[in-house]
């Protein structure tokens, strides 16, 4: 069976199911249809697929053309899971958010196979993509597949490859960005490793999926520690009167030993505030302590009030208290030039700032309404722009999208809070943090 379903995916007679139509399965779909396999997409939001049927799309970096160039190319948007019976490959990807107390919610993972399972056949392959901690693929997928009597390597094939997309960035595409592959057995990761060589210019294949699993997290929580380490670098600068992003540029200029790394608000994201979470509660489950990985999440997560702090003081040197001030938060996107809310440092600001009696307004080019996230939920639309931000007692710079007049912005505002590095040089009105 093994040789037969690699065969079928060679010659591209292969049908490929995209489990969740999101930032990672959307990009998914348009590749595979570029590569003229005939994709059929399942999401539990009826509403995703239905805008995707008529030919639109909800993902700012892809365009609608992209979506009507799959259609075109018999792409299907369901939620009807009987069609799992109709494709060779499955590719879940779905989300895996923190439940109470910061624990792994694997929810999304388990409807999904509750869903599928009745529909699964020999000779399928089944690959998830959805961020995880070690172990699950081994200890959550295989058994509940191994109830349908499937021998796992010989009839059915398990895979774990774990996604790497990096909305809005113009340098790498799901294409470029080399595809760390595993499966539960070799014969397993073989299959997955030819249906990835398909859409990708570079495949890495792994012992297990516990070691993709693990790559994934080191991937992220590599960056979260680090951002922690510039975060609290920052505070230390400030307290010193030196600017940081001027110091992480100079030593950025050292060709060897230093990546570099910026301080923000805060973080944002599907994947690095999550992901450490993951890690520190399976390594709790074989006693260890994650100390370091916690001491980085918590200097992140404290951002967002170091930021409030330094607002009330310009506000108060200016013989203003901050529940008497009209405030306005630029950028709600959890960086810059995305339309991606999700863990947004810029909801906590609005959070804090409420309970200080001030109700904010905001402006993103990308994000016209809030809507629910994990945990937050405001009422609010983006203000319009053209009106006089000289009416704003202050300002705070909260995601430096590319499209901000910044010099407009340094000449006319009362007071800008820069939490991104983005004004340089020093300016009456501006206070870095």
């Amino acid at each position: 069976m093994k040789n037969k379903l690699i065969e079928k995916i060679n010659n591209k007679s292969a049908t490929i199911a995209i489990i969740g139509l999101g930032y990672v399965g959307l990009p998914l779909v348009i590749r595979f249809v570029e590569e003229k396999f005939k994709i059929i997409g399942f999401d539990i939001d009826n509403n995703k697929c239905r805008i995707l049927k008529s030919g639109e799309s909800y993902i700012r970096h892809i365009s609608k053309e992209s979506i009507q160039f799959a259609l075109k190319n018999e792409f299907i948007a369901t939620s009807n899971w009987s069609k799992i019976a109709e494709v060779d490959c499955m590719l879940i990807c779905v989300p895996t958010p923190l439940g109470p107390n910061n624990t792994p919610d694997l929810q999304y993972i388990h409807s999904t196979l509750k869903s599928i399972k009745k529909y699964l056949k020999k000779g399928q392959l089944l690959i998830l993509e959805s961020t995880t901690y070690p172990g699950t693929t081994e200890e959550e997928i295989v058994p509940e597949v191994e109830k349908n009597n499937f021998k796992i390597g010989t009839d059915f094939f398990i895979a774990y490859s774990p996604e790497r997309e990096d909305p809005g960035n113009p340098d790498y595409s799901t294409q470029t960005i080399p595809k760390v592959v595993s499966g539960h057995t070799q014969n397993c990761c073989e299959v997955a490793n030819s249906l990835y060589k398909c859409i990708v210019d570079e495949t890495v294949t792994v012992s297990s999926t516990k070691v993709a699993e693990m790559t994934k997290l080191l991937e992220n929580i590599h960056r979260a520690v680090n951002i922690g380490l510039v975060n609290e670098l920052k505070i230390v600068a400030d307290k010193m009167d030196i600017d940081i992003f001027e110091v992480i540029e100079t030593a950025a200029t050292k060709p060897f030993g230093f990546t570099p790394f910026y301080p923000g608000p805060g973080l944002g994201g599907h994947c690095i505030p999550i992901d450490p979470f993951y890690l520190t509660w399976k390594a709790k489950q074989v006693g260890v302590t994650t100390r370091f990985i916690e001491l980085a999440g918590e200097v992140n997560t404290n951002m967002p009030q170091w930021v409030l702090e330094k607002a009330e003081i310009g506000l108060l040197n200016r013989g203003l208290k901050i529940s008497e001030s009209k405030v306005l938060i630029l950028g709600m996107a959890y960086k810059k030039n995305v339309d991606d809310l999700r863990e947004s440092p810029s909801l906590e600001l609005i959070r804090l700032l409420s309970e200080k009696g001030v109700d904010a307004d905001y402006h993103d080019f990308y994000i016209p309404k809030l809507h629910h996230t994990r945990k937050h939920s405001f009422d609010k639309s983006s203000i319009n722009l053209d009106e006089s931000i000289g009416n704003y007692d202050l300002i705070i710079l909260s995601t430096d999208h590319d499209e901000y007049d910044y010099e407009y912005l340094q000449k006319y505002s009362k007071l800008i809070v820069d939490t991104r590095g983005r004004f340089k040089g020093s300016h009456s009105n501006i206070i870095s943090a």
